[in-house]
């Protein structure tokens, strides 16, 4: 067979086995786009099982939920408990501490030095920012730190404690930012005052809670401690109305002194030149707190180095 005739035959079986391809091609596709439809939802299944076993949830991805777990309204359950405890005491004596943020491992000391104190202690006051950026997952971190403290605490709204949905997360933990309790004939008085973070949407500091507390109960106390986070004149406090704290506070029976966190040391200042000492506690970090003890004349603190 000559050259050329081979040659016209090897084309010619090569178009007949392209034609064969392409028709199995075809029918081969046909036959597997029908099985994708129905491997495809098991493939999703399979996915969203994964997905599941690689966390709490689908959805445990969002800091600010405000999905709770665990013990909630605290301060008002441990107010009861220090009521009841110092209520026949002439003398008391509690810790304070502040500014705890993330660093846990400092709280952790700082809950066992205080533990190790214990019993001469009655109370510990949280003075605020027990988060970093107000996640839910922070403030139960820090709540469980503190509740394995062998003596009731309060702990009061800082102003990282109010980033996203954090002052949804304390309030549903601790409870109300402004809140009050009476120990040994003292009335302590807690208040939110961080303002800039309400962008004055809201009374920060609330005169109308500070003037009911001055009448309420009254005939229980007769010594008045104010605590918060941010004094004033900080840059969080509304000072606007910084001469108006001042004249409030002041309606109080027996105002003894003020305490408050924010600023990371301890220090003391007279803020307002009238005798009134602001007490201001370091952050955890620092290794620093406070211990007061109330007597029926007077009072004095300790810093505590841990």
């Amino acid at each position: 067979m000559p050259a050329w005739q081979v040659a016209r035959f090897l084309c010619k079986v090569e178009k007949e086995e392209k034609v064969v391809f392409k028709s199995y091609k075809k029918e081969f596709l046909k036959i597997n786009k029908t099985r994708m439809h129905k491997i495809i939802p098991y493939i999703l299944a399979v996915c969203c099982l994964c997905m599941v076993a690689s966390c709490d949830t689908v959805f445990d991805v969002h800091p600010y939920d405000v999905q709770i777990d665990g013990d909630r309204n605290l301060n008002v359950t441990n107010i009861q408990k220090i009521e009841a405890a110092v209520k026949s005491k002439d003398t008391i004596r509690f810790a304070m501490i502040s500014d705890s943020h993330q660093w846990l491992d400092d709280l952790k000391s700082e809950v066992n030095d205080i533990n190790r104190r214990s019993d001469s202690l009655d109370f510990v006051i949280h003075c605020g920012d027990l988060t970093d950026f107000g996640a839910t997952r922070e403030f139960q971190w820090t709540r469980d730190h503190l509740q394995k403290l062998k003596i009731p605490f309060v702990a009061l709204l800082g102003n990282h404690d109010c980033l996203g949905t954090g002052n949804q997360s304390y309030q549903k933990i601790f409870g109300n930012p402004d809140f009050s309790f009476i120990a040994g004939k003292v009335k302590f008085v807690c208040l939110n005052t961080n303002a800039i973070e309400f962008d004055y949407s809201r009374p920060v500091p609330n005169f109308d809670f500070m003037e009911e507390q001055v009448k309420a109960d009254a005939d229980d106390f007769s010594r008045t401690i104010v605590c918060m986070h941010a004094a004033p004149y900080s840059e969080q406090f509304n000072n606007n109305v910084a001469k108006v704290f001042n004249f409030y506070t002041h309606q109080f029976p027996g105002l003894m002194c003020c305490l408050y966190g924010h600023g990371h040391h301890t220090e003391q200042n007279d803020i307002y030149g009238d005798g009134i000492i602001y007490y201001q506690v370091a952050n955890a970090a620092k290794h620093q707190y406070y211990i007061f003890t109330i007597t029926p004349k007077d009072y004095r603190y300790e810093i505590i180095e841990f």
